[in-house]
């Protein structure tokens, strides 16, 4: 005979029985994830703090705690944090190097790259600050190659010192070649190096795939560059805070050297193996 009052109710679990079990999810990029609580639909652009950052289709990021009050499928879930892969062999670094045994801590080097901008400085240790840490090499930025003859002056480079330059725009014609051929004939040319890509901004140098567009867009003469890609993207280009907020999403969406145009990679590669000579 069936006991119709089921099991012991004291029993452990007792409390579960008849839930539906909600499903662990890992929030991984581009998961498309609904809020339970306003209806908000995003997809997953990162997670960092305990807390999953989601985007909408019109480019608005908001912040919220990883755990329950999502949908995914119109399905009740709970975001968890994203396992990291295990890769197999050995391990590579963002720029493709192998990652050393054991790196250890290195004195840095009196030479030295420099850059134009904050942005450029924080892609290059994005996708060679493994490299860089374990060569001694620090990376510092100029504002402007304009400044770049004032520092030789204060600094200058020789065997033990040398200087990697990397420019913007550097293409035949523009200011930027003409003020690198006048240093190059200089005193310093023997320990400087300097090099570019031939693109406006170092944004350019992400490839377009890799943050999502089909291609960077042309912005007229007189627009502050910057500014007229952020709203030809239509993403907000009110302040400076929104410049800021948009470079961390381009800079957001680089993790390896594929990400990046041929044409910036060999340059920075050329600057540390000038360097480290």
């Amino acid at each position: 005979m069936d006991d119709r009052y089921g099991t012991d109710v004291l029993a452990a679990g007792w409390r579960d029985a008849g839930r539906k079990v909600v499903p662990e999810v890992p929030a991984d990029p581009d998961l498309v994830v609904e809020v339970a609580a306003d209806g908000y639909c995003g997809a997953v652009v990162a997670v960092r703090g305990g807390n999953v950052e989601l985007e909408d289709r019109l480019g608005k990021v908001r912040l919220f705690p990883l755990g329950g009050g999502f949908l995914v499928d119109g399905e009740p879930v709970k975001l968890v944090a994203p396992k990291a892969a295990q890769p197999a062999g050995r391990l590579r670094t963002a720029s493709g190097s192998f990652v050393a045994p054991q790196q250890r801590a290195r004195v840095a080097r009196a030479s030295r790259i420099l850059v134009e901008g904050r942005h450029d400085a924080e892609l290059v240790e994005k996708v060679w600050g493994a490299d860089l840490r374990v060569e001694g090499v620090v990376v510092e930025y100029l504002q402007g190659i304009d400044l770049l003859e004032d520092l030789l002056r204060d600094e200058p480079p020789s065997p033990e010192r040398r200087y990697g330059v990397l420019v913007d725009h550097l293409v035949a014609g523009s200011k930027e070649t003409r003020i690198a051929e006048q240093i190059l004939r200089g005193p310093h040319g023997a320990h400087l190096r300097i090099v570019g890509h031939p693109h406006i901004d170092v944004w350019q140098c992400v490839r377009p795939e890799a943050v999502g567009i089909r291609a960077w867009p042309q912005v007229p003469r007189g627009i502050e560059w910057k500014t007229g890609v952020c709203r030809a993207l239509g993403w907000p280009a009110e302040d400076q805070a929104d410049i800021a907020h948009a470079w961390q999403r381009i800079l957001g969406s680089v993790r390896t050297y594929r990400d990046l145009d041929p044409a910036l990679l060999g340059r920075v590669e050329e600057l540390i193996d000038f360097v480290t000579a």
